[in-house]
């Protein structure tokens, strides 16, 4: 029976269900989008290639696992480590003699550059680095020679087929390899290799001799070692056997689908990278909503009030009219949560690819596409929408029937005391995120996490408070709009005599203002932040780059050229170390870092300073930045225990504190060390700086590069293109939260539309009464301009005190980069919205004769 009325209901009231129909899908198709990341980043990956043949594969294993005491109980936190971990050449006798090995190949990969006639190296596939291996592990893998034959000289390589294609390149040809640590060396082609099948490889790869790849890299640990099991063995039974003849936990054995990890490491650094940015994305998206989602139920059944009275009063019982509700919403929310799943879809997919286009996963990252991520949404909308019903029918169906038609006729607009004490904890847990924020510091994305996570708090506070707001606001715009005589008399009365209606209007505005600001401004703050330290910091006159990075002899062939004063190359990976706090409380966390020459820091940069000295730079001791000695709490002098990107772990005393790190990096160590810990053994960049007066030196840097093919030498003007990484960096945050802030937007006009098209009667009423269509409309214009008001200044408040502490912690000022233009076009797009939504149902109501709308349904 009730079922049956639901539908009923339903069919009768299509405006306001499709309002709430929207909300309900498009929080389905977010809430999903950001399942499907988090489902990518833990079953998504790379089938194996160069090791398809292979039955079991042993690899360093890439983490760092923490036991922290918390006290009572312990816990494992783990940290993904970005460079690879090598396995010990002793580990390859050890496992040759565990029964059921027939094989054991070490791999060991170099990176190289192919350099054709044209001079201009070729890039990987994908952009990936291009690497050489020894011809020996082709038996691990899928790839067969087609043409020519296998490397058997110190000059022979064999090229992959795909690119030697792109190289314009056959056998028998000539062709240069630079690789580390040499310039590049004539190679004869003498063959070409594919993989089975005629299928793309996902990386392109060269292989050479195995005595010359042994001469290229000499003394280099193995990367993998691929096993061949003895006819009659089970991959999964070599696996056991091996893990237990090794008893080692730096290592692991992968067989299956784990051997694509091992393959592309890229590829599972990040997936690892995605599940965290998934997790924090999601936080928040599942907060904004469930909200929005709540807040758009209980509007839609607000405007309902009169139509519950009615029921009430020819005889409904509460529980009949909270069972016909909860139906309703049930319906809604199915429907609106099954349709959204194929729209979440297609945004994982949009979204994989821009992730993909900045870098965050590799070019050819296909996202998992499964049922969870669905299902979960399904379950949150209708959950969701049921407690929304349940909440917004309560106040209506536990009023007496005699009482019901007074009660729709005005609404009560006193704040609940369940509201007023929610609202007072959530306003104190905000001020307690930005003081924590504000007293222990961290990195970047911590602060943003807090401030986004203060500003959410703020906005729902903002929320559950609303009616008290916009009783205040329009206290405050009473006296401006009742100068415009009727219209703005009308507008102030209505917009009073319906706060809680005012206060849904006004609530979804607040949060698109105060995320969006928060979130563009804080990188607004960073980018500015970082493009100063770096333009202050950079005072070598010269930078010399390459797409595939250079090898270290580079900076010391630069620094033996006359009139050059210093040169360095620069190495960069992460480390992991322990953040400060109380005992339990800490966690691992991957800091940036940098390697420079000792002798060279002082004269190719200017990392300002604050405590030490870089003369005690060495392999031994480490420089760190003045955020990240306060994150972890370490100070000058002290040691600090860190795990470098190989995972190998080191305990250097700190030498210098310098307050330059945000543009720089976390930490600074001695330059040979630190590369030999990172998988390329390539510079970045070198930076070099010329003896005061030089004019020639150009020339001869320039004669330098043309031994390098690749190679670019920049002025002080490669501080743009580094300024412009940052902002591409930057995009990827604007990216993911872009999707929020386009769902609150459709929100608020949303909500906007919702209110209006439930003033039918109201409008009707007054041209009756002797109000024009021109008055009304005027009358609505300045209503949505108090809201647009109340939303735009309440939800830049809130985002003001987040922007605060990310301003405070970046760079000491209280004043966070806020452009003008940018504000202007967020605040003047959402308003816009905000108006249109009000004002364009208006004139659609106002085409109908108002004796027409006067009987119609609310």
């Amino acid at each position: 029976m009730m079922l049956k009325l639901s539908l009923q209901t339903l069919r009768g009231r299509k405006g306001g269900v499709l309002g709430t129909f929207i909300a309900l899908l498009l929080g389905a198709a977010v809430l999903s989008a950001c399942g499907a990341l988090l489902e990518s980043g833990l079953r998504s990956g790379t089938p194996p290639e160069r090791f398809a043949a292979s039955d079991a594969l042993v690899a360093g294993r890439q983490r760092v696992d923490f036991v922290i005491d918390t006290g009572e109980q312990t816990r494992v936190e783990k940290e993904a480590l970005v460079e690879r971990v090598p396995v010990p050449t002793t580990a390859v006798d050890r496992v040759a003699k565990v029964p059921g090995v027939s094989a054991v190949i070490a791999d060991v990969s170099v990176p190289v550059q192919v350099v054709p006639s044209s001079k201009q190296p070729v890039p990987g596939r994908h952009a990936a680095p291009v690497t050489a291996h020894s011809w020996s592990t082709v038996r691990l893998g899928s790839f067969r020679l087609v043409e020519g034959q296998a490397p058997r000289g110190d000059r022979d390589v064999v090229l992959d087929a795909e690119l030697a294609d792109r190289a314009g390149l056959r056998p028998d040809d000539t062709v240069d390899v630079m690789t580390a640590g040499s310039s590049p060396r004539p190679f004869r082609i003498s063959g070409t290799v594919a993989l089975e099948g005629g299928a793309l490889p996902s990386r392109s790869v060269v292989y050479l001799s195995d005595d010359h790849l042994h001469q290229v890299a000499p003394g280099k640990e193995p990367d993998v070692l691929g096993v061949l099991a003895s006819p009659g063995v089970s991959a999964s039974q070599l696996s056991d056997q091996i893990s237990e003849a090794l008893q080692d936990k730096s290592l692991s054995v992968h067989t299956g689908d784990g051997r694509g990890k091992v393959e592309f490491l890229d590829t599972a650094t990040a997936k690892f990278n995605l599940i965290l940015l998934a997790v924090s994305v999601s936080t928040n998206v599942l907060l904004i909503a469930v909200f929005i989602v709540f807040s758009t139920m209980v509007l839609s059944i607000q405007h309902r009030r009169r139509e519950v009275a009615l029921l009430r009063a020819v005889g409904a019982t509460p529980k009949q009219i909270r069972q016909m509700l909860r139906a309703e919403a049930l319906i809604v929310s199915l429907t609106g949560g099954v349709l959204g799943w194929p729209i979440g879809i297609w945004l994982t997919r949009w979204m994989s690819s821009q992730l993909s286009k900045y870098g965050v996963v590799p070019p050819d990252f296909e996202p998992f596409i499964g049922p969870l991520p669905g299902a979960g949404a399904l379950l949150i909308v209708v959950l969701t929408a049921l407690i929304a019903s349940y909440s917004a029918s309560r106040r209506a169906t536990r009023i007496r029937p005699t009482e019901a038609l007074g009660e729709a006729s005005a609404e009560n607009p006193q704040l609940s005391r369940w509201r007023k004490i929610t609202g007072a904890v959530m306003g104190v847990g905000s001020v307690g995120m930005l003081i924590a924020g504000l007293t222990n510091g961290g990195d970047f994305t911590t602060l943003v996490g807090l401030a986004n996570g203060a500003v959410l708090v703020l906005a729902i506070t903002a929320g559950v408070l609303g009616p008290g707001l916009a009783k205040v606001s329009m206290r405050v715009l009473e006296p401006i709009l009742s100068r415009f005589q009727v219209t703005g008399h009308l507008a102030t009365s209505n917009a009073k005599a319906n706060l809680l209606r005012t206060a849904g209007a006004v609530t979804p505005l607040v949060l698109a203002v105060s995320f969006a600001s928060t979130v563009v401004f804080a990188q607004t703050t960073a980018l500015k932040a970082s493009a100063d330290q770096l333009r202050g910091g950079l005072i070598a006159t010269h930078v010399l780059t390459s797409p595939g990075g250079l090898s270290p002899d580079v900076a010391e062939r630069v620094a033996n050229l006359e009139h050059v004063a210093a040169a360095s190359g620069i190495a960069r990976t992460k480390v992991v170390a322990i953040t400060a706090g109380e005992e339990g409380a800490e966690s691992p966390v991957s800091l940036t870092a940098q390697g420079l020459e000792p002798e060279a820091v002082a004269k190719t940069v200017d990392l300002r300073v604050t405590e030490g000295s870089f003369s005690e730079l060495t392999p031994r001791t480490v420089a760190i930045s003045e955020m990240a000695s306060s994150w972890l709490g370490v100070e000058l002098g002290e040691t600090i225990s860190l795990h470098l990107g190989d995972g190998t772990p080191v305990e250097p005393r700190v030498v210098a504190v310098y307050e330059r790190g945000l543009a720089f990096a976390d930490f600074t160590f001695d330059h040979d060390m630190l590369i030999t810990h990172t998988t390329s053994q390539m510079d970045e960049s070198v930076l070099v700086r010329a003896e005061a007066g030089t004019q020639d030196l150009d020339e001869q840097l320039v004669e330098v590069a043309g031994a390098y093919p690749g190679m670019v030498v920049s002025d002080q003007l490669a501080l743009d293109a580094q300024i412009e990484q940052l902002r591409a960096d930057a995009w990827v945050s604007y990216l993911v939260v872009g999707m929020l802030i386009v769902y609150t937007a459709i929100t608020v006009v949303n909500s906007q539309v919702m209110n209006t098209v439930a003033r039918r009667r109201e409008f009707a009423l007054l041209r009756l009464s002797g109000t024009s269509s021109r008055q009304v409309r005027r009358m609505m214009s300045w209503e949505s301009l108090a809201v647009v008001v109340s939303g735009l200044v309440i939800g830049t408040l809130a985002s003001v005190p987040p922007l605060v502490l990310v301003s405070m912690a970046l760079s000491g000022s209280p004043w966070p980069s806020v452009p003008v233009m940018t504000y202007v076009a967020i605040t003047g797009v959402l308003g816009a919205l905000a108006v249109l939504g009000a004002m364009f149902p208006t004139r659609v109501l106002l085409m109908s004769r108002p004796v027409d709308s006067i009987g119609t349904k609310e």
